[in-house]
């Protein structure tokens, strides 16, 4: 390595180093989402699987907790710092892929400066290690592009293995593997090699832990995730939805970049063949299932997260690798010299409106539901009205809410969502004697009110209303209900509609 390859070395060090220190001083400001308390709740208690997904996420939260306790910073940590990892194999995969350290080293910043990254390693949830696993998966087989060695395919196996422990969208790699062996000549030899399978076994090992729990569980986390899968009817507004979406998630200038990169890979302006193929391949197959999926139903902008260690190396290559001429040249050079100065304030912006409100004058925007601004002081006033009354159970209606409670009551308190058991079957039984004497419902506040309380409990009593607030905007009011007199169980022990 030259100096001047070892300076940007350092300088791309730094500089991702930067973004990291960035993200952890907005986690130890931003209050958790109703999603990562929910996933915080399972990192208390670790198994195999879970209703909604697998437990990459718990581990990784369960980890952050035990050096930093239990705040928002605690659950964030180690989440933020794979953003490290993750950094190194999408630096490696790049240069081994299209041979120059330049070109890796601005799709590892590049990476680094979309919300995907930034916010999904920030936000906890199943996408930050699955983000980490999709670039080992990249790194790895270009580890068996240019080695030729077949023992490269078990760490492919416990690279693909680990994704499929964050989350099941990557077992669209799969089929982009396959795709990419069949598509160069040279690689179709490993479809006759022992190695490609003994890969495959190992992920399936890695993967067991999910696949165990799922059979003593009546399969019922598959059965809900890929009942997602099942399209009717065809929506074709929902395209318009995901398109602008996952602009915003590449931030625009990486977009244009990365649109241009997969282009010039497209017609072979840059690079190997293999090397260009592999790179579209594992981007095109998940891209077009999920933009058939919009034209029929709702795609959620963190569904695409796979592609991105894919998108920013094809962003890299349309920077650094490509001959532009033109304006096309000029587009290039101001895409990437403003790229990470766009891409920080984006996330700086959204990381003040969402803990503020001030960007919009304090109104409503995405960001005031999901993210638990207010919900430290609203837990005191329900744990003030809980001491008050003299309950001894808290109960609420829905896993965000549940979450939320748990995390900000006081530690040790009993906090139960009676309905949809499936969600909590890891968790020990509540007390049967806490569940027997006054219990305080928490919901918002709804038109009507709550009257199937009525049917359940002898006796139903509103002991107060409590705000939830981001500066002067109430973001939800609280109803809070004495309950006392239960009519039947307390627990909804009916089966989860994946297995009615």
């Amino acid at each position: 390595m030259s100096a001047n390859e070892g300076r940007l070395v350092r300088n791309t060090v730094l500089m991702i180093s930067a973004l990291v220190a960035l993200r952890l001083a907005a986690a130890a400001w931003t209050p958790i989402t109703f999603d990562e308390a929910y996933y915080w709740m399972w990192s208390k208690h670790l198994a195999g699987g879970y209703y909604d997904h697998p437990p990459m996420v718990a581990v990784v939260i369960r980890l952050g907790t035990m050096i930093a306790g239990d705040t928002e910073f605690g659950v964030r940590l180690v989440s933020i710092l794979l953003a490290l990892p993750m950094s190194f194999a999408v630096f490696r995969a790049t240069s081994i892929l299209f041979g120059g350290v330049r070109v890796a080293a601005t799709a590892a910043i590049l990476l680094n400066v979309t919300l995907m990254a930034a916010v999904g390693t920030l936000i906890v949830t199943p996408d930050a290690p699955l983000l980490v696993a999709s670039s080992f998966v990249l790194f790895y087989l270009a580890k068996v592009l240019q080695t030729g060695r077949g023992v490269w395919w078990l760490a492919v196996g416990a690279a693909a293995g680990a994704a499929l422990l964050s989350k099941y969208t990557a077992l669209f790699f799969g089929p982009a593997i396959l795709i990419w062996l069949a598509s160069v000549p040279k690689l179709r030899r490993w479809l006759l090699s022992p190695w490609l399978y003994l890969g495959g076994l190992v992920a399936l090992a890695v993967f067991s832990p999910v696949l165990l729990w799922n059979a003593d569980h009546h399969w019922v986390s598959f059965l809900k995730q890929m009942g997602r899968a099942r399209i009717e009817d065809f929506k074709p507004s929902f395209i318009f939805e995901l398109i602008p979406t996952q602009i915003a998630f590449a931030t625009p200038l990486v977009a244009i970049l990365g649109a241009m990169g997969l282009y010039a890979l497209f017609m072979r302006k840059a690079g190997a063949f293999a090397a260009r193929v592999l790179i579209n391949s594992i981007f095109w197959t998940i891209v077009l299932y999920f933009t058939w999926h919009s034209l029929h139903a709702r795609v959620e902008a963190n569904w695409l997260a796979p592609v991105y260690p894919a998108l920013a190396i094809a962003a890299a290559v349309a920077a650094d690798l490509v001959h532009w001429e033109g304006r096309w040249r000029r587009l290039a050079d101001f895409c990437l010299r403003w790229a990470t100065p766009v891409g920080v304030l984006m996330f700086a912006l959204l990381i003040v409106q969402a803990n503020t409100g001030w960007l919009t004058g304090y109104r409503r925007d995405a960001t005031v539901r999901s993210v638990g601004v207010g919900w430290r002081e609203l837990a005191a006033g329900i744990e003030a009205v809980r001491v008050r009354t003299g309950a001894t159970c808290v109960l609420a209606p829905d896993y965000g809410t549940t979450g939320w409670l748990a995390f900000y009551l006081p530690k040790g308190s009993c906090v139960v969502q009676p309905t949809q058991r499936i969600r909590w079957v890891y968790l020990p039984e509540p007390d049967p004697a806490l569940l027997a004497g006054k219990l305080l419902y928490v919901d918002e506040l709804r038109p009507g009110g709550r009257p199937y309380l009525k049917d359940d409990f002898a006796r139903v009593e509103r002991v107060a209303e409590l705000k939830r607030m981001r500066g002067p905007l109430v973001i939800e009011t609280y109803a809070l209900d004495l309950l006392e007199g239960p009519k039947g169980e307390v627990l909804d022990r009916s089966p989860p509609p994946e297995l009615q």
